[in-house]
C-alpha cells in the first residue's frame, strides 16, 4: 500500500471510529437527559464535558491558535458550535422516542443530503464534486436503511 493510500485509509479509520462514538454519544445523552430534566441541559453538560477535555487536549498538545488568520474568517467559520448544539439535542432528544439505530440512521441521511449540496456547489471551501447518479443511489440506499430500520 503507497503512503497515501495509507493515510487515507487511517482517515477514514479514524472517522468511521468518530462516527461510532456519536452512536454512543446520543444514548449516553439521552440518559443524562433523564436525570437533568431536559435535552437542553444534558446537551449543556456534554458540552461542558466536551470543553475541559479540549483544554485538556490543547495543552496537551501546546497548540496555539493563528488568531490573526482566525479574525480574517468570514461569520460562518465561527459558527460550527450551533450545529453541534443542534445535533446533540435532537440525538439526545430523539433516541428515548425513536432508538439509538433509527435517530442515527435519520441522521446520517440528513448529513449526506446536505453534504450532496456542499460538495456540489462548493460551499464552505469544500471541494467541488458535482451531483451524480451514483451519488444520489448511494444517497437513496441510506434512505433506504432509514425505511428499513424504521419497518424492521
Amino acid at each position: 500500500m503507497n503512503p497515501s493510500a495509507t493515510s487515507s485509509f487511517l482517515v477514514m479509520f479514524a472517522i468511521v471510529l468518530a462516527g461510532g462514538a456519536t452512536a454512543l454519544q446520543a444514548p449516553t445523552n439521552a440518559r443524562l437527559m433523564g436525570a437533568m430534566g431536559s435535552a437542553v441541559n444534558a446537551a449543556f453538560v456534554s458540552f461542558a464535558v466536551g470543553t475541559v477535555a479540549l483544554a485538556i487536549l490543547a495543552l496537551a498538545l501546546q497548540t496555539k491558535p493563528d488568531w490573526a488568520a482566525a479574525k480574517a474568517l468570514p461569520w460562518y467559520a465561527w459558527i460550527g458550535g450551533l450545529y453541534g448544539v443542534i445535533f446533540v439535542i435532537a440525538a439526545t432528544w430523539g433516541v428515548p422516542k425513536l432508538g439509538a439505530a433509527l435517530t442515527i440512521t435519520l441522521m446520517v441521511a440528513g448529513q449526506l443530503l446536505v453534504s450532496l449540496l456542499l460538495d456540489h456547489f462548493g460551499a464552505f471551501g469544500t471541494p467541488q464534486s458535482p451531483i451524480n447518479l451514483g451519488r444520489l443511489a448511494g444517497v437513496a440506499l441510506v434512505v433506504t436503511g432509514v425505511v428499513m430500520v424504521r419497518r424492521f
